[in-house]
């Protein structure tokens, strides 16, 4: 072969290499050529991209700071899970509004429910006929106990698997090490929970939202400002002055409330209990990366440094 050919032929082989590289659906190796992945909460993403890594870039519906209980999705939200192949939520009824921007994106994608299996804890409310709000199911924010956010991620493990195969052994170790580290969370709770004497071990909140962490650390739920696991239910003027004779006869120290909610009843009840407010909770979204809890993880720590700072 002469060496005109074999640059003839040379350059053909390398142009054939860069038409390659160029094509449309040919991907990165390692990643998959395209999966559209979206959860609904912000917690919600940040655990499911521990499990997807840096195969998967998982989006989050609701913006940051903003209370699922109280959210309207727009028509730019109803394209997002329109354009999305795998919807991750969090399930059990929190997500109220579901069903119906489901129906209004149409089309089909693959939805992981996050709390799939795990056991609803019965609220006071459920005995009653669902309204104002409530969910008749039970409470649905098991995520605030990092044990049973241990199923969300088995949960996200196997339906990432499933929408994407190829990454199912890369998912399953990542999930391993993330479900290690919500062990890991679950101790450092328990050393830090310590602190307060189990006299002083009784929760007071805006809504019915930390039950499982209650009954995972040995608290006592006195009550809640609103009566329900849903915070856009309202109080009535006889429930409220019953959790004031409850909070007083309980010796409560303190009355904990989410970021985002309206203050005013919590300080009325607060004042005739004759105890403080402790404010800026985070159960329901994370902060922006600048702020104090950019993650779950942070999210759980700086909720129990606020505990237990305001009940040892």
């Amino acid at each position: 072969m002469n060496s005109r050919l074999f640059f003839q032929r040379l350059g053909l082989a390398l142009m054939l290499v860069l038409l390659a590289g160029c094509a449309p659906g040919i991907a990165p190796a390692g990643r998959p050529a395209s999966l559209n992945v979206l959860a609904v909460e912000t917690f919600l993403a940040d655990i499911a991209q521990n499990v997807a890594g840096d195969r998967l870039t998982v989006a989050a519906l609701i913006p940051v700071g903003v209370d699922p209980h109280g959210f309207q999705p727009t028509p730019a939200d109803v394209k997002k899970v329109a354009a999305s192949q795998v919807l991750i939520v969090n399930g059990a009824g929190f997500e109220e509004f579901l069903d119906d921007l489901l129906k209004n994106a149409g089309g089909e994608r693959m939805v992981i429910e996050a709390s799939a299996g795990l056991t609803l804890r019965e609220t006071p409310d459920d005995s009653a006929p669902a309204a104002g709000g409530r969910h008749k199911e039970g409470d649905p924010h098991f995520w605030l106990d990092p044990v049973l956010a241990v199923k969300y991620v088995e949960n996200i493990r196997a339906g990432l698997s499933q929408a994407d195969p190829a990454g199912a052994t890369i998912y399953a170790a990542n999930a391993d090490a993330y479900s290690a580290r919500l062990n890991e969370l679950d101790k450092w709770i328990a050393e830090q929970v310590k602190q307060i004497p189990e006299l002083n071990r009784r929760l007071v909140t805006n809504h019915e939202s930390l039950g499982y962490f209650a009954d995972r650390y040995g608290f006592i739920v006195v009550g809640a400002v609103i009566p329900s696991v849903s915070a856009g239910a309202s109080p009535s003027a006889k429930e409220l002055a019953g959790l004031v004779d409850q909070v007083k006869q309980a010796r409560v120290r303190a009355i904990f409330l989410e970021t985002g909610s309206n203050p005013q009843l919590a300080r009325q009840l607060a004042q005739e209990a004759g105890i403080k407010v402790v404010t800026e909770l985070y159960s329901h979204s994370i902060t922006d990366p600048k702020g104090p809890a950019p993650t779950y993880i942070d999210i759980m720590k700086y909720n129990v440094n606020a505990i237990v700072s305001a009940l040892k």
